[in-house]
């Protein structure tokens, strides 16, 4: 190629690598983007409020309130769990009764975005302390504490009593899954 024939190339050549570096650029802010809205951080003074006061990850939080009612505080599932981590109203009252904590809060402030995760907090990190096990606890944010005990004494269930090494039921196999995948997910996001 001649010297002539490369002047003349060249600048298109560079246009070229420029847009190709441009497209790729645009493709992953695009990618994050749609991500960053598939897993949003929504009511995140809360989330970082009641995550730290009850110690736990604000991005396992986030994880548990989009699987549960992906960020809608109004809600209810077939079983009667209500708001954005899906409390029944049964677990909301035993909560306050254990907490001594209990305030002037009827059923109906379960959707309040903020008595809904002070709450739904509150009874994932007993959980984790309870388990020690992030899957365990998730399993028994779903399927109850009754359950995941009963499973934790089946040696064909969980061969350590901590982890569960088959999830008896299918919903729950999936919820537990769907968090892990979200926790994932917003750990990556957003580096919380």
């Amino acid at each position: 190629m001649t010297r002539e024939r490369i002047k003349k190339v060249l600048p298109a050549c560079v246009l070229l690598a420029a847009a190709v570096v441009a497209g790729a650029f645009l493709l992953r802010w695009a990618h994050m983007r749609f991500l960053q809205q598939a897993y949003p951080c929504g009511y995140a003074e809360i989330v970082t409020r009641e995550a730290r006061r009850n110690g736990l990850d604000p991005a396992l939080v986030y994880a548990v309130i989009r699987a549960e009612s992906n960020f809608n505080p109004e809600a209810e599932s077939r079983a009667g769990a209500i708001g954005l981590m899906q409390l029944t109203p049964d677990t909301f009252e035993w909560l306050r009764r254990r907490e001594r904590d209990g305030g002037a809060f009827s059923e109906s402030d379960l959707r309040r975005p903020d008595v809904n995760i002070r709450y739904g907090c509150r009874f994932l990190a007993l959980l984790m302390k309870k388990y020690g096990v992030r899957r365990t606890a998730l399993c028994a944010y779903n399927a109850g504490m009754g359950t995941v005990n009963a499973w934790l004494k089946d040696a064909a269930v969980s061969k350590d009593g901590r982890n569960l090494d088959r999830i008896p039921y299918a919903e729950t196999r999936g919820y537990a899954d769907a968090v892990e995948e979200n926790y994932r997910q917003y750990k990556q996001l957003y580096h919380i």
